[in-house]
C-alpha cells in the first residue's frame, strides 16, 4: 500500500472521483451533526504542536470534558504549506466558535470520534487500521475507496513508505538510519480511489480474533 500510494499521482480527477468524494462530504457532515447532537463541543486548533499528547490524551480529555480540539486544515495538511486543490480544503459551512471548518476539518472531527474515541484505539499503524476499520461500516460503499486513501493510504506511506528505507529495507527501532516518527514527513496529500480490490483486501485483514 505505501508502495501504491508513493507511486499514485497527486490528483486524479474525474467525474467518478468526485462523486465519491462529494458522498464522503456529505456522509462526513451528517455524522458531524450527530456528534455537535450528542452535545459535544468542537473547538478550532491552530497551534502547529496540536492538540494532544497521544492517542490516550485524546481519549482521556474528550470523554472527561465533552470537548474535542481539531486542528485546523489551514494550519496543516501534508508536508508543507497548504496550496493547490483539494476536495476537503473546500468550506463546509459548518461554524465553529466563529473558524468554518473545511471538510478535512469535520473529517478530522468524525474519524477521531468514531475511529479513536469511541473504541479507544491508538495512533500508531494498527491503531489507525481498526480506527480506519470500525469507522468503515458508517460509510457507503461507493466512498469506501476514498476513505481508504485518505486514511490508510497516507498511514502506510507515512510509517512503511520508500523514503524510509536505507539499502531497499525498513529498518527498525534502534537500527542505523530508522527515523523517529516525530521527524518523518506526512503524506503528500493526494486525491485517487484505491480500487475497490484493495478494499476488499483491506477488510479482509480483520476479524474478531485478531482485534
Amino acid at each position: 500500500m505505501a508502495e501504491l500510494f508513493d507511486r499514485a499521482p497527486p490528483l486524479v480527477w474525474d467525474d467518478d472521483t468526485a462523486r465519491r468524494y462529494d458522498l464522503f462530504k456529505r456522509e462526513n457532515l451528517a455524522q458531524y451533526r450527530a456528534i455537535r447532537a450528542a452535545g459535544l463541543d468542537v473547538r478550532p486548533w491552530s497551534d502547529e504542536r496540536g492538540p494532544y499528547s497521544g492517542s490516550r490524551d485524546l481519549v482521556r480529555r474528550v470523554r472527561e470534558t465533552g470537548v474535542l480540539h481539531v486542528y485546523l486544515t489551514s494550519a496543516g495538511h501534508g508536508p508543507g504549506p497548504v496550496t493547490g486543490f483539494h476536495p476537503l480544503r473546500a468550506p463546509s459551512g459548518v461554524v465553529e466558535h466563529g473558524v468554518e471548518l473545511t471538510h478535512n476539518d469535520v473529517f478530522r472531527v468524525v474519524h477521531d470520534v468514531f475511529g479513536h474515541v469511541m473504541h479507544g484505539h491508538a495512533f500508531g499503524p494498527r491503531g489507525e487500521f481498526w480506527a480506519t476499520r470500525t469507522h468503515l461500516p458508517m460509510y457507503p460503499e461507493d466512498a469506501h475507496p476514498v476513505l481508504l486513501t485518505e486514511q490508510v493510504g497516507q498511514i502506510c506511506w507515512f510509517f512503511y513508505g520508500p523514503h524510509l528505507r536505507v539499502a531497499g529495507s525498513l529498518p527498525a527501532r534502534g537500527e542505523p538510519g530508522w527515523t523517529p516518527p516525530h521527524l518523518r514527513p506526512y503524506a503528500q496529500q493526494k486525491v485517487f480511489p484505491l480500487a475497490t480490490d484493495h478494499v476488499l483486501r483491506f477488510t479482509s485483514l480483520f476479524t474478531e480474533e485478531n482485534g
